[in-house]
């Protein structure tokens, strides 16, 4: 057997490296950005409700979180048409704008609008008006009463965690009792993203597809998309007087006290409620790109800043919710 010694001079070469061809590789994809993937998270929100729920409805109101909730809606489900119709509780104290801008979106859409009145169950007896004045404490049963005789399994609202502390409590599905009560710790956990829309007879659940926005979120995706919204979002001249530090606006519902001076003032508004107890900031942004550089410097939400409603005690909002409201 003969054995063959390789010598120390002979040189052993690596194979050839392989041949990179720069044209037949993938182009990078762009990286998202926040508001693609707020905006995926909302869409992906509302199909898988809407494909484990029976009769889902939407709370539309003409306010500015309501219409981006809208929006996504109308993207998730595109060509086909919104295949669930909206629901708004009249108190009887809304904006006229507002009003005006729900029944054009509605056409628009082809929407079906179930409208609750608070004014029937007054008329009826069934509700009683509050000394204040303010009626956004009296949507809770109107509200219940809309959701059973519908029959609505999941109901889609635009309530955002960084509104105001009971919110921020609240998980994308929120499961609602037999009752139409909210009970903060019988609350599922959303682990890894994950919704569970499983519910017993007679329960059903409040669904936040905007749950994780905020309100600067919100005005820069209306100025992306270029959303229309109702006018008095912008800034506008207005019939103004000051009560505990905000400016509402003189009308029907709303009428200065004999201490209170009527002013012309350019205000805008941040949100929508009752004319009753909402209140307007003092504002020259007349476009969304110049409430988005507004909001940007903002210390305080803007509930906290122009709903008088929510002053009524430190856990008004909270105590609603348990009764079912929202």
């Amino acid at each position: 057997m003969t054995t063959q010694l390789i010598s120390q001079s002979t040189v052993i070469e690596a194979p050839p490296a392989p041949v990179r061809v720069a044209a037949a590789l993938p182009a990078s994809e762009p990286a998202l950005t926040q508001l693609d993937l707020l905006e995926a998270e909302g869409i992906a929100v509302i199909r898988e409700i809407v494909g484990e729920s029976r009769r889902p409805v939407l709370l539309f109101s003409g306010g500015k979180d309501s219409v981006v909730m809208l929006h996504l809606a109308a993207k998730a489900f595109w060509p086909a048409p919104i295949p669930f119709p909206v629901l708004h509780v009249d108190t009887g104290h809304n904006f006229p704008e507002v009003l005006a801008f729900r029944d054009a979106e509605v056409a628009r859409l082809g929407l079906r609008l179930h409208v609750a009145h608070v004014q029937d169950w007054i008329d009826d007896g069934r509700l009683a008006e509050r000394a204040d004045g303010t009626r956004n404490p009296l949507q809770t049963l109107p509200l219940l009463d809309a959701i059973e005789s519908g029959r609505f399994d999941a109901v889609f609202g635009g309530g955002r965690r960084d509104e105001e502390k009971a919110r921020a409590k609240e998980r994308i599905v929120s499961l609602r009792d037999e009752f139409g009560q909210w009970d903060p710790r019988n609350q599922r956990p959303e682990l890894w993203n994950l919704v569970n829309a499983r519910h017993r007879p007679g329960e059903h659940m409040r669904v936040f597809p905007l749950s994780n926005w905020t309100e600067l979120d919100v005005w820069r995706y209306i100025e992306r998309e270029a959303i229309g919204l109702p006018s008095l979002y912008y800034a506008h001249e207005r019939e103004v007087f000051r009560r505990d530090g905000m400016w509402y606006a003189v009308g029907p519902v709303s009428q200065p006290r004999a201490s209170e001076t009527v002013e012309v003032r350019t205000v805008r508004y941040r949100t929508v409620g009752d004319m009753s107890c909402t209140g307007a900031v003092e504002s020259d942004a007349a476009t969304a790109a110049d409430v988005v550089l507004e909001v940007a410097a903002s210390t305080i939400t803007e509930r906290g800043a122009t709903r008088g409603d929510d002053r009524l005690s430190e856990a008004a909002m909270e105590d609603r919710k348990k009764e079912g409201y929202f």
